[in-house]
């Protein structure tokens, strides 16, 4: 799937750009696993690999990991880089449907 098509595949997605070399990243999988689980059917979310997205990471200006932007109809809404606490992510999407 085309990264465009992704970010307009439900009204509102998040992407996360990782790398499976960063710590934050491990620690933010079972977080982000247990967001995907609650929000099943209404938010898609994507998990790319920075290095296997290397010029998709430059294109979005990724700097940093773990990297998450939301997505409503297509556009960027939000965007936050590092280790975060599930239920303020969590609240963050809900905040954009």
């Amino acid at each position: 799937m085309k990264y465009t098509e992704a970010i307009n595949s439900t009204p509102v997605v998040l992407v996360e750009f990782y790398a499976t070399w960063c710590p934050h990243c491990r620690k933010m999988m079972p977080v982000v696993e247990e967001i995907k689980e609650l929000l099943e059917g209404q938010v898609d979310i994507y998990q790319l690999d920075l290095d296997e997205n290397q010029e998709l990471a430059d294109v979005e200006q990724i700097r940093s990991t773990p990297t998450f932007i939301i997505y409503r109809d297509g556009k960027p809404v939000w965007r936050e880089s590092g280790e975060m606490d599930g239920q303020f992510l969590l609240d963050k999407i809900q905040s954009f449907l």
